[in-house]
């Protein structure tokens, strides 16, 4: 009989569910953004890099290597990063009053802290 590959590498489950909630967070924010050709153009670019985060996360789970793991937990990591930014533009822009944005900006930069550590800790 072959042999089960078990999963070697993985991610906790409230991690799994804080990026999920992430992403549709981002989704509802983005909702809010009028509907003016600046605000489409960061509304798409804002949707694509914090709904990534969870989905790399989702990836990185169960990854066989660790190689594999550093990888997509980094990718993770740059997309947070990047919606960060996206926060930052509709910040200055004031596309969103700052009171809605202040808990997206918050948890951006959790994610960043977290990420960045497992990735450190992957590497030491």
């Amino acid at each position: 009989m072959g042999t089960k590959l078990k999963k070697k590498y993985s991610i906790s489950d409230e991690l799994k569910a804080r990026t999920f909630d992430f992403a549709i967070s981002i989704l509802e924010l983005a909702a809010l953004l009028p509907n003016s050709d600046e605000a489409r153009v960061v509304r798409r670019q804002l949707c694509k890099s914090g709904t990534s985060v969870g989905a790399n996360i989702e990836e990185a789970d169960g990854s066989l290597t660790l190689n594999d793991f550093v990888y997509r937990v980094d990718v993770a990591f740059k997309e947070v990063k990047e919606t960060r930014y996206w926060l930052r533009v509709i910040t200055s822009r004031k596309l969103v009053d700052l009171d809605i944005l202040r808990p997206h900006l918050d948890e951006s930069l959790e994610l960043t802290k977290i990420l960045s550590t497992i990735i450190f800790k992957c590497l030491k």
